[in-house]
C-alpha cells in the first residue's frame, strides 16, 4: 500500500510544523557582524598587502607548484622520486638516452 501526501507549504511553514528552530535571526546577526570585521579590517591593508596574502611567494610559489607537479607526474610514469625540474628532468633525460 501506498500513501501520497501533497502539502503547499513554505519552508518556514514546514519547519515550524516539525518544530525546527528559526535560525534566520541568528544568521543575520553572524552575518552583520562578519560584514563589520572584514570592513575593519579592510582598512588596514592594502591592495598590495591582500595579494601578497593570497600569494605568498609569488613567482616562487608557482615554480614551486609547477616542480611539485612534475614530480608527481615523473612519479606516475615510475620515473623515482625527484627533486626540481631543473635538476630532476635533467638526469632523468640522460638516463633514458643511455
Amino acid at each position: 500500500m501506498k500513501v501520497k501526501i501533497d502539502l503547499d507549504m513554505t519552508a518556514e511553514e514546514a519547519r515550524t510544523l516539525m518544530g525546527l528552530p528559526d535560525l534566520e535571526p541568528m544568521q543575520q546577526r553572524l552575518l552583520e557582524q562578519l560584514e563589520k570585521q572584514v570592513s575593519s579590517n579592510m582598512s588596514y591593508m592594502d591592495p598590495e598587502a591582500m595579494i601578497r596574502a593570497v600569494l605568498p611567494a609569488g613567482a616562487q610559489g608557482l615554480e614551486k607548484f609547477q616542480d611539485m607537479m612534475w614530480g608527481m607526474a615523473r612519479s606516475a610514469m615510475g620515473g623515482g622520486s625527484g627533486g626540481t625540474a631543473k635538476s630532476g628532468g635533467a638526469k632523468s633525460d640522460t638516463k633514458k638516452g643511455e
